[in-house]
């Protein structure tokens, strides 16, 4: 079941620290929650968390898995045009910061990752 949550995933990792381990990490939990059924109603990416959602992101079929759930993923188009990646964008749509407060205040629940 699907609940208005929506996920909000800042960095290309997670935790501060290890940015290999933070990788495992934030794939990890991706993998958990496909597999969990408690899905978020959204999940959005700014700043380094586009990353995730690109070319070579060892979390990408876990999150195209989440999409296909029904799970939107939504990417900052600041941040992919400021790293460069908008072209490398492998799931999800690209939208913009008034998309993500509208989304941020239709949610219900907002967990930082």
């Amino acid at each position: 079941m699907q609940k208005n949550t929506l996920l909000q995933v800042t960095q290309n990792g997670m935790g501060s620290g290890d940015e290999e381990l933070g990788l495992k990490l934030i794939t990890n939990y991706f993998k958990l929650l496909d597999a969990d059924g408690r899905l978020p109603k959204i999940i959005v990416f700014y700043n380094g968390g586009v990353k995730l959602i690109c070319e070579d992101s060892p979390a990408l079929v876990a999150l195209q898995n989440l999409e296909q759930k029904g799970v939107q993923l939504l990417a900052c188009k600041t941040c992919l045009d400021s790293f460069g990646i908008a072209d490398k964008l492998k799931v999800g749509v690209i939208g913009s910061m008034p998309d993500i407060i509208t989304l941020q205040a239709g949610a219900d629940k907002i967990i930082n990752l």
